[in-house]
């Protein structure tokens, strides 16, 4: 499994626990590149959750698409395995500013 696996399979887990709807989004040449790993709602919020790992950042076509979701009025994050905590802590707290960037 490769690091990036594991940082989307924690993310999923968090979402679990918290009953939100959410799949990943796999273009496999039928969708529009660049769209976040993870698409999910959770009261009436959309999310676009980009995993990433080992320090790795979003290419400038992810980028482009989370900053869309952002003036579309969704939210959108990158997660890497030193963010999961984060995500958890909007969850408990409702925090939104949790899910900016």
């Amino acid at each position: 499994m490769t690091p990036e696996k594991k940082v989307k399979n924690k993310v999923v887990k968090i979402l679990k626990a918290n009953d939100c709807y959410h799949f990943y989004a796999s273009t496999g040449g039928y969708g529009s590149s660049g769209v976040p790993d993870i698409i999910a709602c959770y009261k009436g919020m959309f999310l676009g959750i980009e995993c990433k790992a080992n320090g790795n950042k979003p290419t400038a076509l992810q980028n482009r698409n989370l900053s869309e979701i952002r003036k579309a009025g969704g939210y959108s994050m990158v997660i890497d395995e030193t963010d999961l905590d984060a995500l958890e802590l909007f969850f408990k707290t409702q925090d939104i500013n949790l899910l900016r960037g």
